[in-house]
């Protein structure tokens, strides 16, 4: 085959694979519409509709805002305004858990990072472990750990366990390995500058990208937590919004036919749904700048 010839024949081979190329991604996103949008975009449009309207009319069609209105009177009604007093709820465990993380997991992971000691191996591979164990098998044992020291119904039982996140150690010794110089905090050791004085003034303001990662995925844990609180808090006023849902939706007399009195209908639980995942996402759109930065940091070496 000439020169030529086989000029022309790459050339030709170039718009198919484009071609592929363009099908592929295509596909790809007809895939995460149908799974993801459309689901979401479902939840939306339900809460203006009546119960009526959600069984009979277009799965994908907008109720009035007048139904959106009745529907939110509907919700804050039950139980006298119970939704408000769960999002509190959810505030304030997210929130001091929040805290108390950071306060922990930074400098232990800096410590790992920085420093050699006895057991420093043991300790990373055994955060490593309970990091990945699924967050349900460790409902029962922190079960018995909370009830032995009697703060079973307390804000404590939710707060104490939150607050410890093998995950975010190990983000931040990660992060202090591989995107910290070592000659940078040697040169303020030289200059006389304390450990404490090294962690606060030099490695503290370079981990602000990962300080704001463990602090978003951390909050996001917290506030979707079902299952730790469901266990822990007996009583409906101390419950978080998650398990507050979850008593919305046995209230719904086509999930539970049973209900007495206090019935919700279902767009007024697809409007609580959409109230209770509000806050994760102003979170997320304050904080995305930093998210990005923070997944990003270390992936490069100068």
């Amino acid at each position: 085959m000439s020169r030529a010839q086989h000029s022309a024949s790459r050339r030709r081979r170039r718009p198919a694979r484009y071609m592929s190329s363009r099908l592929l991604t295509g596909s790809a996103l007809a895939v995460f519409v149908v799974f993801f949008v459309l689901p979401v975009l479902w939840l939306v449009l339900a809460a203006t509709k009546t119960d009526q309207q959600l069984v009979h009319d277009s799965p994908l069609s907008f109720g009035s805002w007048h139904a959106l209105k009745a529907n939110w009177d509907a919700l804050t009604a039950f139980q006298d305004n119970a939704i408000m007093l769960w999002l509190r709820n959810s505030a304030l465990y997210a929130v001091v858990s929040l805290v108390i993380t950071l306060c922990v997991s930074v400098p232990a992971g800096y410590a790992l990072a920085m420093t050699e000691f006895r057991g420093r191996r043991t300790l990373l591979i055994a955060t490593l472990v309970v990091m990945l164990m699924p967050n349900a098998t460790l409902v029962v044992p922190l079960f018995l750990e909370i009830n032995a020291v009697h703060l079973i119904g307390t804000m404590w039982s939710i707060i104490l366990p939150y607050s410890f996140y093998p995950f975010g150690v190990y983000l931040t010794y990660i992060y202090f390995t591989t995107a910290v110089p070592k000659d940078l905090l040697a040169a303020a050791r030289m200059d006389g500058c304390s450990e404490f004085g090294v962690f606060r003034l030099v490695a503290l303001p370079l981990a602000t990208p990962v300080i704001a990662l463990v602090g978003f995925f951390s909050f996001v844990a917290n506030w979707t937590n079902y299952f730790l609180p469901y266990v822990m808090l007996p009583e409906s006023d101390q419950m978080p919004v998650q398990v507050g849902v979850g008593t919305l939706l046995s209230s719904v007399p086509s999930f539970n036919p049973t209900v007495g009195s206090l019935a919700i209908e279902r767009p007024q639980l697809a409007l609580a749904t959409l109230v209770a995942i509000t806050p994760v996402l102003i979170v997320f759109l304050f904080a995305q700048r930093f998210l990005v930065s923070g997944m990003l940091a270390g992936a490069t070496k100068e």
